[in-house]
């Protein structure tokens, strides 16, 4: 028994069933154990970091899964965290593999960029999304005909298959709302997004309708910042905000941009979205008056 077991840790199991399936949630569960058997013995990042002739960084990385597992790297922390026990060992390099086996948002990936395959992973993986956005109704909440005029808007030279791929890859997304274990979604959208008429009033039309009825699921949040409300917090426009199951984890800031991402996990960074979000979701309309909001907007148009 390793010295973690002994000290009333989870047992190996437990952590390997805690994560969504996905390679983003194994190499979390992963990240996390690997941590909790790092401390276990007392030691530091940076001498995990040299004894796989790496730095603290790295490790830091690896114990927040953000990146691939080398197994010869978990190898050799293992045996320098005390895991002797062959069963133990041969779980947790099994891990590995399957850790590093690709997502199946992967065969998309001649239509989706690399810095975007990052966020799918870590959508797969938490637990709770909290979003803003001001110019469109967010991704998870999207009907096809809503995101097929949002694809053309943002891809206009794109060919019909290239098209129909994006919009397979969106509602294939929307499956993390749905299940025994569904996402938490929290969304705060600027009015504005909800009086665009994308696509045509008939397309705009369905949208409202399934924006009324993705709100009387009990894990789906939806706020609107009316435009009565004035100035917000978040001038610096759209971004979202990602939970993990695992406590030990760091939320991460998605900021996306037209050609690439950032992706924030710095306390200081995170503690000031927190903040800005808070303050959106205190500006809004409260979540119990959405519906009727909705549902007055399509009696306008």
């Amino acid at each position: 028994m390793s010295r973690a077991h002994a000290e009333g840790e989870p047992p190996l199991g437990e952590v390997i069933a805690y994560p969504r399936n996905g390679p983003t949630a194994l190499r979390i569960a992963l990240g996390a154990q690997l941590r909790r058997l790092r401390e276990a013995r007392g030691l530091s990042t940076e001498e995990a970091g040299y004894a796989i002739r790496g730095s603290h960084s790295k490790i830091s990385r690896m114990e927040n899964g953000r990146v691939g597992f080398k197994e010869r790297d978990v190898a050799d922390l293992l045996t320098l965290y005390g895991v002797r026990d062959a069963d133990e060992r041969t779980a947790l390099l099994g891990l590995v593999h399957q850790a590093n086996t690709p997502g199946w948002w992967h065969q998309y990936g001649d239509v989706l960029p690399d810095w975007f395959q990052v966020y799918i992973g870590l959508e797969q993986a938490a637990s709770l999304i909290r979003t803003y956005e001001v110019q469109f109704v967010p991704g998870l909440l999207q009907t096809e005909d809503y995101a097929r005029a949002v694809v053309r808007l943002g891809h206009p030279d794109a060919t019909a298959e290239e098209i129909e791929r994006r919009i397979r890859l969106r509602m294939t997304r929307q499956g993390r709302l749905h299940g025994t274990d569904p996402l938490r979604l929290w969304a705060v959208v600027d009015e504005a997004a909800l009086r665009r008429p994308l696509g045509g009033p008939e397309v705009m039309r369905a949208q409202l309708r399934h924006l009324v009825e993705m709100t009387r699921l009990d894990h789906v949040t939806l706020q609107i910042v009316q435009f009565a409300a004035g100035g917000h917090a978040a001038a610096g426009g759209p971004f979202s905000i990602l939970r993990f199951g695992e406590p030990t984890l760091s939320d991460v800031i998605y900021l996306e941009q037209l050609t690439s991402s950032l992706y924030l996990d710095k306390p200081a960074d995170v503690d000031r979205y927190r903040q800005v979000m808070d303050r959106l979701s205190v500006d809004a309309c409260h979540a119990g008056q959405t519906r009727g909001l909705l549902e007055e907007m399509l009696r306008r148009m």
